[in-house]
């Protein structure tokens, strides 16, 4: 039986368990239960039916064990649940348009589709038990290409003709069979003067090798791969060229393990998991298959400007070598007049080609692989040539909204004479053009603000933009011409708007809404400036809303070095004199929590509330390398984690001593992840500062962290060895003096369990008293289990109540209260 909500009737529904279960007083075990079952789980994946009549969602209003598929109408009313006898009937909800938006392709379960927008007549292309993947309009929307098994084919919707574009073949080509030896050329040749039969078998076997070539012309040429792997397959508009990303593997290298002592075997079973920062890393080249000329080519880059500059940190070891003699200056100096200066370019990877909506044009984007330069290039597949297009260096570490680390968000114009990217450049991410017949490149949006994403309308004369314009930590949505020009806001409440997507025909936005108090539910508004929104969904239980959460004030304060930090700040209604706080510090490094919008960190959010209600103050601080603010705090933690994201912390305690009253001796800390990391820093080298930390599912050694995280940000440890030392807790544990409690996952596979042990060893040897790990058998980098958060966090409690009040202040100190 389909189950139907009607959203008001739902909540009546629920209002005799709120009756029976109010949330206060706030308890760890109340707020550490399953939120699905207590607090409501918010819509998410939004889609529309190609029609436009219907919002596709996930969401959990039964409290199952998982999300299932929901449809509403734009306008609000019943939402019903979409069986799943229906769903694979319906048309994927990621896909690709032709150029006039008449058709859409996709893939489901392997097989590739073919929508026509006006009939929504579905034709199913590939019907096969291989998996057809990555289709794409071809040849001027002429036909359709997929890749199968690591090729490349086209399918003709006129004629059903499908052709193999690519032949890519695994192994080195076979040896022909003909002698190379010279004593062997001679006995062959003496063979077939001697023996008529045999001459007549040379002949045949000749013959049919003719024919074999004859009809070879009519397939594609055999590429061998030897031992590297092929992907992003591309047919050029004209059908000429084939480009595709050749990929080779590093030689093999050591990968942790991590054992899981928990399972139903009940044998330990090793999980393989990754390398280490600085293990040798993929290749990339990419290859162009010159159809025409039946020839294969791979792309060089040596003409690409600045691929032979050396990175800027590795100045700082040449100035600390040695300082010659004169003698070995003056030799040094006569070697340098003949010898020739030693270039080593660096290692790239390409992106692309972005083929223009005429065909006439194709770029690239060019990464180098210490992801300090990103090259846009113009390519001309006859001639194998590129054109620098934009070029943006970082002597940190490209990144930003829009920009990433492969691509970005990039593209062309309809007029197919510009192309679009996002840029630091200004130090914002940014919106820009370049102009491919005069050059020219124009910024479309400038300011102290990050461009976050951005969506091109269909008609191809407006932009629309989400920004945080007004405040680093609100997000709105807004409308640009085309060209540039000003911003015009659509979205008027503050919050945060995610998920944004425009229906069909452009006139009405779906998007998730939320404030830092509410979560995320589902609205529509109108495609217009200041349009009313309409709420569609209702998530939150009525126990969850018994409880007055707080809007955190969101502050900003001045580092020691003049930067601007954001902070949410959480207060008491009654502060104590000389009260206690406590400093919270988010995960992931480059993420922004100092937001008014519902955060990711819910339950810390929710456990702020509690701490609150004790008698605590809580700041929660974006520090230095947090996202949401520009380059220069992107990159404030380059080549020392530890520095200017710890200080952070440490100006924000300061802050709270002598703006708010706090005690500075009754002043803890706590977080998970980078969290866990600057938890670790704080307590072993700002003892006097924080009395008691928590540091969850902490980094302890930055050299034993994977590559893709922290070579950006600390280079290689055998290049960078400086970055490595002076970022690493496991080297200051010697300055613990607070309490300090570890909480690690046994079974982690990011942060490995490795991590905390070594860490700990460390201090045993130290003769440390004042700590306590524990850890969680079951558990992978992010909690699962209501058990295992239950018991994490009575712990912090436990820990910062024994710790930071007068002694007979903490009531029963576990957390139940």
């Amino acid at each position: 039986m389909t189950h139907r909500y009607l959203l008001p009737l739902a909540a009546l529904l629920l209002t005799g368990t709120a009756q029976a279960q109010q949330l206060a007083p706030l308890t760890v075990e109340k707020i550490m239960r399953d939120p699905a079952q207590w607090l409501g789980t918010s819509p998410s994946n939004i889609s529309w039916a190609e029609d436009g009549k219907t919002i596709y969602f996930n969401w959990n209003p039964e409290k199952a064990r998982r999300d299932s598929l929901y449809r509403i109408a734009p306008g609000g009313g019943v939402a019903r649940k979409v069986s799943l006898r229906e769903q694979p009937g319906l048309p994927a909800a990621e896909g690709e348009y032709d150029r006039r938006y008449t058709r859409k392709l996709y893939e489901k379960a392997g097989d590739i589709y073919l929508l026509d927008l006006k009939t929504q007549r579905i034709r199913r292309v590939t019907n096969t038990a291989e998996q057809e993947t990555d289709p794409h309009f071809a040849l001027q929307d002429q036909a359709i290409s997929y890749t199968r098994g690591g090729n490349l084919f086209t399918w003709d919707p006129a004629t059903g003709e499908t052709v193999q574009r690519t032949d890519f073949r695994k192994g080195t080509r076979p040896a022909t069979g003909e002698p190379t030896d010279k004593s062997e050329k001679f006995l062959k040749a003496q063979q077939l003067a001697l023996f008529e039969v045999l001459r007549g078998k040379e002949q045949d076997a000749k013959a049919r090798q003719q024919q074999q070539k004859a009809l070879a012309r009519l397939r594609p040429k055999a590429i061998w791969l030897g031992t590297q792997t092929v992907r992003n397959l591309r047919l050029a508009p004209n059908g000429r060229y084939v480009t595709y990303t050749l990929a080779q593997e590093p030689a093999a290298e050591k990968v942790a393990l991590v054992p899981n002592f928990v399972t139903a075997s009940g044998f330990t079973e090793d999980i393989n998991t990754r390398t280490k920062v600085g293990a040798a890393q993929t290749a990339y080249q990419l290859g162009l298959y010159d159809v025409g000329r039946d020839t294969t080519f791979v792309l060089g880059y040596q003409e690409l400007k600045g691929l032979d500059e050396q990175p800027a940190y590795r100045k700082e070891y040449q100035l600390k070598a040695q300082a010659p003699t004169p003698a070995d200056s003056a030799k040094a100096a006569k070697m340098a007049k003949t010898a020739k200066p030693a270039t080593e370019l660096r290692r790239v990877i390409p992106f692309g080609p972005f083929w223009s909506p005429d065909g006439q044009h194709a770029f690239l984007v060019i990464r180098s692989t210490d992801n300090k330069d990103r090259w846009i290039v113009g390519l001309d597949p006859a001639t194998q040539k590129i054109k620098l297009l934009d070029r943006q260096h970082d002597d940190a570490w490209i990144n930003g909204p829009g920009i990433g680390y492969d691509e970005g968000n990039v593209g062309w114009l309809p007029d197919s004479r510009h192309l679009w990217f996002q840029s630091e450049a200004t130090g914002y991410s940014h919106l820009y053009t370049y102009d491919i017949v005069s050059g020219q490149q124009k910024a479309l949006t400038s300011g102290a603000f990050e461009v976050q994403k951005t969506q091109l309308s269909r008609d191809g004369k407006n932009w629309y933009v989400l920004a945080n314009k007004t405040h680093p930590g609100e997000q709105h949505l807004y409308r640009m011409p085309v060209g540039g020009g000003g911003l015009t806001q659509l979205t008027t409440q503050p919050g945060g708007y995610d998920e944004a997507t425009l229906s069909p025909d452009e006139k009405t936005w779906a998007l998730r809404y939320s404030t830092s108090n509410m979560p995320w539910e589902l609205y529509t508004m109108d495609n217009k400036p200041g349009a009313k929104m309409r709420r569609l969904t209702h998530s939150t239980t009525p126990e969850f809303e018994s409880y007055a959460w707080r809007q955190p004030e969101v502050i900003e304060y001045k580092a020691r070095d003049g930067a601007g930090v954001y902070a949410r700040l959480y207060r008491p209604a009654s502060p104590q004199a000389q009260g206690p706080a406590v400093v919270f510090v988010h995960g992931a490094g480059y993420l922004q929590n100092a937001h008014k919008w519902w955060s990711s960190y819910f339950r810390e959010y929710m456990f702020h509330n509690l701490l609150v209600d004790k008698g605590y103050t809580v700041l929660d601080i974006d520090y230095r390398g947090s996202a949401g603010y520009g380059r220069d705090v992107r990159t404030g933690i380059y080549r020392y984690m530890g520095g200017k994201d710890l200080t952070d912390q440490v100006d924000g305690a300061k802050l709270l001593t002598e703006k708010y009253g706090v005690s500075p001796q009754r002043i803890g800390i706590y977080g998970g992840s980078y969290g866990g990391f600057i938890t670790l820093m704080a307590m072993f080298t700002q003892p006097d500062v924080f009395q008691a930390g928590a540091a969850l599912r902490s980094v302890t050694d930055w050299a034993h962290y994977n590559h893709g995280y922290t070579d950006n940000i600390l280079n290689e440890p055998y290049n960078d060895s400086l970055a490595y030392a002076r970022s690493s807790p496991i080297n200051y544990a010697a300055g613990l003096k607070g309490h300090l409690l570890m909480c690690h996952g046994m079974v982690d596979t990011n942060v490995h369990f490795q991590d905390i042990v070594r860490l700990t060893q460390r201090l045993i040897e130290l003769k440390k008293e004042n700590w306590e790990l524990a850890v969680y058998p079951v558990e992978n980098h992010g909690f699962v289990e209501p058990s295992s958060w239950t018991d994490e966090y009575r712990r912090i409690l436990k820990l910062f109540e024994e710790n930071l009040k007068p002694a007979g202040a903490t009531g029963n100190g576990v957390g139940g209260q």
